[in-house]
């Protein structure tokens, strides 16, 4: 059987176990703070908190280029001789890697590309899926098993709220009045990922503990997710007693299987120190 290799970026946050479970082959993106370009995962999400809080600017981030994954895609195939490579790739309506990663391919006829219309731990949801599927897979066509990936890509479902309203502020993404705003009023912005974009759906009141509660529940309420596993993500600074709290409404919700996902330094950047989230896959 033809040996199939899954691949994706680093925005898409998959744990190190992961990683390492199913071999996932994993590119950087980039995050550049005053004019330094750091590989994301070179540098600990510590250092863009850091950054913040002595320039009051966060960093940017870019996309892998295709140079860069051209020499990605060719050390994978001289390690794995006659492989097939699947590559999920970072939303293509949040990032241009998508496209670069297209550029790349055209050196090669062995590689599959996977728009997974995600970000982060939505993202990390869909390449486990894939990576089970390979895994169990007969098939030796990497076509019908993109077929199969592509139905879990539009099954998907995933959001998050911000930790730090200042990183958005900084970032452009709200205007200094709508900060000021919902300061005051202790909103968060809900984020969901629809159709690739992330679009701010709705706003929950109240600290942190009252909105994690109010969110958890609120999502498993509106989709009828898979019980078998669900994906909760956080960013660093996040309270230890609110993982507890999330973790624990999903049990009670009879989720059998919790996969914490921690946000690196493309997520965090504009999510900020605290931030969660929930991604899973909706029964249709």
């Amino acid at each position: 059987m033809r040996k199939i290799i899954i691949s994706t970026e680093s925005g898409s946050d998959l744990p190190l176990d992961l990683i390492k479970q199913y071999n996932i082959q994993v590119v950087p993106m980039h995050v550049i703070m005053d004019e330094q370009n750091y590989p994301d995962g070179s540098i600990p999400v510590t250092m863009v908190y850091d950054y913040y809080q002595q320039t009051k600017k966060i960093p940017s981030t870019s996309s892998t280029n295709p140079n860069e994954y051209e020499s990605f895609f060719r050390k994978i195939n001289e390690d794995n001789p006659g492989c097939a490579i699947i590559h999920i790739a970072y939303s293509s309506k949040a990032s241009s890697t998508y496209q670069n990663a297209s550029i790349a391919i055209k050196e090669f006829d062995n590689i599959y590309l996977v728009d997974s219309m995600n970000v982060s731990g939505g993202e990390a949801a869909i390449i486990v899926k894939s990576a089970e599927l390979a895994e169990k897979s007969t098939c030796t066509e990497p076509e019908k098993l993109v077929e199969e990936i592509k139905t879990f890509v539009s099954r998907a479902r995933a959001s998050f709220i911000p930790g730090n309203l200042e990183y958005l502020k900084a970032g452009g993404r709200v205007s200094n009045a709508a900060y000021l705003g919902a300061s005051l009023l202790q909103l968060k912005p809900l984020i969901e990922i629809i159709e690739g974009k992330l679009v701010s759906t709705k706003k929950f009141r109240g600290k942190m503990r009252r909105i994690a509660e109010d969110y958890i529940n609120e999502i498993i309420n509106h989709y009828n997710l898979e019980k078998d596993r669900i994906f909760l993500l956080y960013s660093l600074g996040l309270d230890e007693e609110i993982k507890v709290q999330m973790e624990q409404i999903v049990k009670e919700n009879n989720f059998n299987k919790v996969q914490w996902i921690q946000t690196g330094c493309v997520i965090s950047t504009h999510s900020g120190p605290g931030a969660i989230g929930i991604a899973g896959f909706e029964i249709q």
